[in-house]
């Protein structure tokens, strides 16, 4: 990443505290099977959902701290995937969120490809004086989703986190923190790119 080391260790821990919570969601999936909303209530669109997030936190943290071209090759044919298991799925959530999955697998696959062109480096010093590393146009469409989307997650955060009527406020899940956390990590990266 583009930028000063201190950005990039505190967007690493962000992600990686948000992945190692995924992590920990999938481990325990063992033990417990409530539904989630956010996936339809299904119990294999839950666990699908906690891999992938925690396999994009983590590699969110990794390319944060050592950006290259070999970040980008897994999660360039985890994109492909998702999308077309996106475009075959059943069920209008569980396409959307296949969907909004692989579109972030594909931002890896660009950033890491881009940062690995623009001649990025550990610690995000490399390149401050060269170009950009990217396509403007694509980089700018990427920065609005994941605002938007971050936007997004972090108004339901909001929404369900109001006082309530005669009573102290509603503890917001913590998924969807750990949702807008990425989304706002996301669009961090690229912003740096």
């Amino acid at each position: 990443m583009h930028g000063p080391a201190l950005v990039s260790w505190l967007l690493a821990a962000l992600a990686a505290g948000s992945g190692g919570y995924c992590g920990w969601r999938v481990r325990r999936w063992n033990t417990d099977r409530s539904t989630d909303p956010a996936c339809g209530g299904h119990h294999r669109a839950r666990r699908e959902s906690d891999v992938l997030e925690a396999a994009m936190g983590l590699g969110m943290a990794g390319m944060a701290l050592l950006p290259g071209v070999f970040w980008g090759w897994p999660y360039a044919l985890l994109a492909v995937v998702l999308l077309v298991r996106a475009l075959a799925g059943r069920g209008v959530g569980l396409r959307a969120h296949r969907l909004h999955h692989g579109i972030g697998a594909l931002a890896m696959a660009y950033m890491a490809l881009a940062m690995a062109g623009g001649g990025g480096a550990p610690g995000g010093h490399a390149g401050h004086h060269g170009q950009p590393g990217g396509l403007p146009v694509l980089t700018g469409v990427l920065l609005v989703y994941f605002g938007a989307y971050a936007l997004w997650e972090g108004s339901r955060v909001l929404a369900v986190g109001g006082p309530t009527a005669g009573g102290p406020a509603v503890v917001a899940p913590l998924p969807r923190a750990c949702r807008a956390a990425m989304g706002i990590g996301m669009f961090a990266m690229l912003l740096s790119m």
